[in-house]
């Protein structure tokens, strides 16, 4: 079964090697951490502010022109799996003939394009 989440928080700390984002349930109480990695942690930090935008495109803005240029959009980031403290996700793509592609990725990167 799916559950909605949303990105709640971000901790950036430059004492330590990982950085936190916290997902948190739509629908309800529940989230969860998870271990990135500083250059995913200031990109997403960046977009979900107002008015951010780089000089250049960095790496996740490639992949999304990339996806536009193949007429897809990013419709969501599953995490798919938890094996051994690592979460493994799917970047979901949507083509405009409604051809869904599911892209392995880290839960990092995939979230950095969503965004």
């Amino acid at each position: 079964m799916s559950v909605k989440m949303q990105l709640a928080r971000i901790i950036i700390s430059e004492l330590t090697e990982n950085q936190v984002i916290y997902l948190q349930e739509v629908d309800g109480d529940r989230e969860f951490p998870i271990l990135i990695g500083i250059f995913e942690a200031t990109n997403i930090d960046r977009r979900v502010k107002d008015g951010y935008v780089p000089p250049r495109p960095l790496t996740h803005d490639l992949v999304v022109n990339v996806a536009n240029a193949l007429d897809a959009k990013v419709e969501s980031v599953v995490i798919s799996e938890l094996n051994q403290s690592t979460y493994f996700a799917q970047l979901r793509l949507v083509k405009s003939d409604g051809e869904v592609i599911d892209i392995d990725s880290r839960p990092s990167d995939a979230i950095a394009v969503a965004v």
